[in-house]
Order: structure tokens, then C-alpha cells, then sequence
């Protein structure tokens, strides 16, 4: 009698592999453009660049965005000479 179960192809792992690193790329791509985002956005406030690094941090976007709205922004102040 023969068994009526449908075998796993051979391509299988390494379709699942494909597929993981695929995904992967994109994150890391979506990850990367969010910083270059934030980091324009503080610089262009007057803010330096580097506060967008917190989107790595847990409730970074909550504490980056009570900067934006609760903070004096430098570049609406220029100093005096």
C-alpha cells in the first residue's frame, strides 16, 4: 500500500530561507530611511541630527516627539551678533 502524503520538496528550506532574508532587507531598509527621516527632520528644527537615533530605543518615538512639541526650537531663535 502506498502512503498518500504529499513529500516536502527538496527547494523547501531554502525557499524559507530566501524568503527570511528578503523580508530582512526590507526591515532593515524601512529601519534605515526612518532614521534618515527623523534625522532631517531634528536637524532642520536646529536640534542635532543625532536625537533621531532614539528610534532605537523603547518609547523613543514618544519621548522624540514630546522634544519636537514641548521643547524651544534653535532654529526659530538664531542667535544675536
Amino acid at each position: 500500500m502506498e502512503s498518500t502524503a504529499c513529500p516536502i520538496p527538496e527547494f523547501a528550506p531554502i525557499f524559507g530561507i530566501i524568503i527570511f532574508a528578503v523580508a530582512m532587507f526590507f526591515i532593515l531598509l524601512t529601519v534605515l530611511f526612518q532614521l534618515l527621516l527623523w534625522w532631517k527632520i531634528f536637524s532642520k528644527a536646529g536640534f542635532s541630527g543625532a536625537l533621531g537615533l532614539l528610534i532605537f530605543v523603547p518609547f523613543g518615538p514618544m519621548i522624540m516627539l514630546c522634544i519636537m512639541a514641548f521643547s524651544k526650537w534653535p532654529i526659530l531663535n538664531p542667535p544675536q551678533s
